[in-house]
């Protein structure tokens, strides 16, 4: 068996390492140059991360990030609303990791080439073109220089992101995707540590939001963290055009990302505004997703990650359900030799799963518990259990807790 890979992110480079420790030959197609660094900070969730322990990723993870020790949520104003142990200090067995995405990125793709050599993965092949024969998929890939190169395989899989040619293929009238009118400033600096320098706060409800966690030591820079900082805006409503696809990762003034933050967002444990001053970069987003599909597998065709369900930001679960769609689809396929019913047993496990977490981040996911406690306490409280019950705020984190494990 041979799987074609169209896509060389987290959930395509942890699916070749899946399928190469079951005996199954896979080969990725990048579009991008080289495999580089980019992007800011993200978090992997244990049950993520589990399924990287079990690849023996753990101690490079280590090396590259944060083993997050607690969540902490907070109004926008700074008042304390409910805080959460992560990963090993919540009791579970694998750690959560704050992470660049590109660190995350090339952890992974050092293991697939040191296991698989080093054509495993070929940048420079935009997937243009496919045709699932029946017998097998015929792929066309484009390099920059014009040239075309044919690829056959048991298996295609679009793991191609948000703008998935092989999603578009069979959802040609699916149009852009879906913007809620929040912008997302977002950017990294060395700054000193705040809290136990292990911590993640989220502060601000959907109007106004401040993401906040460190995502990386630096032995020579004690006391220190690599900060990673996101200010989220809403600036329009589902019927804002959305930007053009062109400006997605623009560079912005850092007089832009403070004007966004003054007088919405504020916490004790870090002069959010010095921070931002701070970074050298600042890049911009739409909060984007799609609706779910009524299908990802068409014969010996399948989606997986951003491609099959791009979901809002919130939660930290992007990058962990793409890691957990590669582990269920790898085992499908090495369990035996219909690849096609495989395929289409995958897809009804992890779609459904994936689908519901999609509806809950439209609605805040576990961040939701914030607008909860804003909207009943506008004008701010003395206690928040004056506000809400234990019970209350810890339904909502709860419930969603339980939700993405769910198709595991």
């Amino acid at each position: 068996m041979k799987v074609l890979i169209a896509g060389g992110g987290v959930g395509g480079l942890t699916l070749a390492l899946m399928l190469e420790a079951r005996g199954i030959r896979a080969q990725v197609f990048e579009q991008s140059g080289r495999i580089r660094e980019l992007g800011v900070g993200i978090n992997t969730l244990p049950h993520a991360i589990a399924e990287l322990e079990e690849l023996g990723l753990l101690p490079a993870l280590d090396r590259v990030a944060i083993r997050t020790r607690r969540l902490i949520y907070k109004t926008g104003q700074g008042l304390d609303i409910v805080a959460q142990p992560r990963g090993l200090w919540a009791g579970l067995d694998a750690p959560q990791f704050s992470i660049h995405r590109g660190r995350l990125q090339t952890v992974i793709h050092d293991a697939v080439v040191e296991r698989m050599g080093e054509g495993a993965v070929q940048c420079d092949r935009r997937l243009v073109s496919f045709e699932d024969t029946g017998e097998a998929v015929r792929a066309v890939f484009e390099a920059r220089d014009g040239t075309r190169h044919e690829e056959t395989g048991d298996v295609l899989v679009g793991a191609d992101g948000i703008h998935s040619t092989v999603r578009a293929q069979y959802y040609p009238d699916q149009g852009p995707p879906a913007w809620n009118g929040v912008l997302m400033w977002r950017g990294a600096a060395w700054w000193p540590q705040f809290l136990d320098g292990a911590s993640m706060i989220v502060a601000g409800g959907f109007k106004h939001k401040l993401v906040l966690y460190p995502i990386a030591h630096d032995p020579d820079r004690p006391g220190e963290a690599l900060t990673n900082w996101v200010v989220c805006s809403k600036v329009g409503d589902a019927t804002t055009p959305i930007p053009a696809r062109e400006d997605w990762s623009r560079k912005a003034p850092v007089e832009e990302a403070l004007k966004m933050a003054e007088g919405h967002l504020w916490i004790p444990e870090m002069d959010i505004m010095a921070l931002i001053r701070a970074t050298e970069e600042i890049f911009v987003y739409p909060m984007c997703d799609r609706d779910p599909l009524p299908r990802w597998t068409h014969g010996r065709v399948t989606l997986l990650g951003d491609a099959a369900h791009p979901m809002y930001p919130v939660g930290s679960n992007g990058a962990s359900q793409a890691i957990l769609d590669a582990r269920d689809l790898a085992d499908r396929l090495a369990e035996g030799s219909d690849m096609v019913a495989a395929l289409a047993d995958y897809d009804s496990v992890r779609r459904p799963a994936t689908a519901a977490i999609v509806a809950a981040n439209r609605k805040g996911g576990p961040e939701g518990v914030i607008d909860f406690v804003e909207d009943r306490a506008p004008e701010g409280y003395t206690d928040v259990h004056d506000v809400a019950s234990e019970e209350e705020l810890r339904a909502i984190v709860g419930d969603y807790e339980r939700l993405q494990v769910a198709g595991r």
